[in-house]
């Protein structure tokens, strides 16, 4: 009887789970449709913009009010298809160490503080869009409850679809494990509080080191980690309301200049499966392939052609990996010194306009989008170099005899070929750079130029893949933008504590002065690049850092660019670096192979980086 009982038992519980399974599609299906929807309404509302702004001299006054409303809805939309895909940035490395047994239990408790953190605020999210009804946007009069309402209802969607990916996968045992973990953390700040609020600004090691190192240790998605800490930080410490921290992430997730990131996300998948990407890669190979370690210098030229376009490390070397790597290995390459290749040639090409890196060093700065794209060429020019010398060296017993050399007419008809793509190219950087258009209005013509030019010439117009790359690209926004809001929501908690003015007389204060500061930073954001990865690092540390450059002496630009190089740095350094297992798992490798094949070519993105902070002329040359 017992039996029957149990069998009884699993079958419902499998039968709740199937249907919690179910639901979680149904909601990820609702959400996906409009949002990615928005996304292409989005690049039809930007490129109108444009077009009658330069074109026909009249421009629509509500284009960009609209636009701003439609990104948040479709930002907070990609956070709730991120979550159903677990594509939030989280780091595994640490649990992936643990005994399985461990590994269940720590994953169920990083999930129940998914929970908590959502959880935590939707109250506020819903007070802050009430809120927003007595304020009317100035050209097209409707209550701003339009846009903010998206912070509302993707918070509320994100956190059913969390307990339902627990419900799916949850083990009695974890869960009491995770709600005793949580409980006991709770239990001790209270009873704690008194000593806690004592030791005045000290106490932000317990919550922004402590408490923030464990959540990202232990698998929670990163923007979750720095909300939970934000949220738990002024709950117990402050008497701040928590529509503040919704009132942060809104504004962090709201800039205009933001705008431009999912743009150039889906341009970057629109440049790869239409060929483009391909035909830079074909005209480089029909020059130098046939060379010893020619293809080793195809690879770092290519990935200094299309780097920073797409916004994801992954999506640049997936746009070119699966085009050399096989004819690599063919002529002897082995597979770890593949990836350590790959995966340097993607750090050197951090700071390549249009870098959404630099957009968002831009963005939280204040300092010119222009000058950083700009300042990044020459420096990422100077890795690209320490790259090449490299392989040439680990080249020399390279089997070539294969190798055929292209004819001069295979040569012409691949520059041919490629010459949409180069002037593209071209378009995006000069027009940028130059100050002729907005890192958004680029990447909008962009967008339309290169669908014209899959339709029009190269008749490859990917029409079954397009609503795929508008949902991916949707995802990936979602992730992007939801650690910056929550970023800017912890920078803002550090800054009202008086942390940043500590701070600031603290490196002040360390001997060596400007070299000693420049130093230290590489130091530091190589480790946060290594965790943190690029975007996080730069809204929680830049605001805070960024002054204490400048009254050192040290040019915004030349620090901007130093330091993404040393988080590019960090971020592909093993055995933290996500960038470089997204590496391995692109080329097929496992990480152990790759190794001690990358250290070589890191080395040279070191070097690059220390030439860069010592000689300021290669971010602000000037001739």
């Amino acid at each position: 009887m017992s039996t029957i009982v149990e069998t009884n038992s699993e079958d419902g519980l499998s039968s709740f789970r199937d249907f919690c399974a179910k639901l979680e599609k149904w909601i990820a299906l609702v959400v996906e449709i409009p949002g990615a929807i928005f996304l292409g309404l989005e690049v039809v509302v930007l490129f109108a913009g444009v077009a009658f702004r330069y074109a026909l001299h009249s421009p629509l006054v509500w284009s960009d009010e609209l636009a701003t409303i439609l990104f948040l809805w479709l930002s907070m939309f990609g956070a709730v298809v991120a979550q159903h895909k677990g594509g939030h940035m989280h780091l595994t490395v640490v649990v992936g160490l643990a005994p399985k047994r461990w590994q269940s239990r720590i994953n169920t408790l990083a999930s129940m503080c998914v929970i908590l953190f959502l959880g935590l605020l939707v109250p506020p999210a819903l007070e802050h869009a009430e809120g927003q009804m007595m304020i009317t946007t100035p050209a097209l009069q409707l209550p701003d409850t339009v846009r903010s309402a998206a912070m509302f209802v993707g918070l509320t969607l994100m956190m059913i679809v969390a307990i339902l990916q627990l419900v799916q996968k949850v083990k009695i045992s974890d869960l009491i494990f995770g709600a005793v973990v949580i409980a006991v953390c709770g239990v001790l700040l209270t009873v704690f509080l008194p000593q806690l609020e004592e030791m005045e600004n000290f106490n932000l090691i317990i919550f922004f080191g402590i408490g923030l190192a464990a959540l990202v240790f232990g698998g929670a998605p990163i923007a979750v980690a720095f909300g939970l800490a934000t949220v738990v930080y002024l709950k117990f410490m402050t008497y701040m309301p928590m529509v503040i921290v919704i009132s942060r992430m809104d504004e962090g997730m709201s800039g205009f200049v933001l705008l431009s990131i999912p743009l150039f996300v889906l341009l970057g998948l629109l440049i790869e499966v239409t060929g483009l990407a391909a035909a830079l890669v074909n005209v480089l190979a029909a020059l130098v392939a046939h060379f010893k370690g020619g293809l080793s210098y195809v690879l770092v030229g290519a990935m200094y052609l299309v780097s920073g376009i797409s916004g994801s490390k992954a999506a640049d070397m997936a746009a070119i990996a699966p085009v050399l790597l096989p004819e690599m290995q063919k002529r002897g390459k082995e597979p770890g010194e593949l990836i350590g290749l790959l995966s340097s040639s993607a750090a050197m090409g951090e700071t390549i306009p249009p870098s959404i890196v630099l957009i968002t060093v831009g963005s939280v700065t204040g300092v010119s989008i222009a000058a950083l794209f700009t300042g990044g060429l020459i420096p990422a020019a100077l890795g690209a170099i320490g790259l090449l010398i490299v392989a040439y060296f680990r080249s020399r017993d390279e089997d070539v005899t294969e190798a055929k050399r292209a004819s001069r007419k295979q040569i012409v008809l691949a520059l041919l070929n490629a010459l949409p793509a180069f002037l593209l190219l071209a378009v995006i950087r000069v027009a940028v750079v130059a100050g002729i258009a907005t890192a958004t209005e680029v990447a909008t013509v962009g967008i339309v130029y290169t669908l014209l030019v899959s339709i029009l010439l190269y008749r490859k117009f990917p029409a079954a893949r397009m609503w795929k790359m508008l949902c991916n690209s949707l995802a990936l926004s979602g992730a992007i933008m939801i650690i910056l809001g929550t970023a800017t929501a912890m920078a803002w908690a550090l800054t009202q504590s008086g942390f940043s003015h500590q701070l600031a007389a603290m490196m002040e204060q360390m001997p060596g002065g400007a070299a000693g500061y420049m130093a230290l930073s590489i130091v530091v954001f190589a480790i946060l690049g290594s965790v943190l990865e690029g975007i996080p690092a730069v809204v929680v540390f830049a605001p805070l850092l960024f002054p204490i450059a400048l009254e050192l002496g040290i040019g915004g630009v030349h620090y901007a660019i130093m330091m993404v190089l040393s988080m590019s740095l960090g971020l592909f350094v093993p055995p933290l670096g996500i960038g470089f297992y997204q590496a391995c798992a692109i080329g097929g490798i496992e990480p152990d192979k790759a190794m001690k094949a990358i250290w070589p070519y890191m080395f040279a993105i070191l070097v690059s980086v220390i030439i860069v902070a010592c000689v300021p002329w290669v971010t602000e040359p000037y001739f």
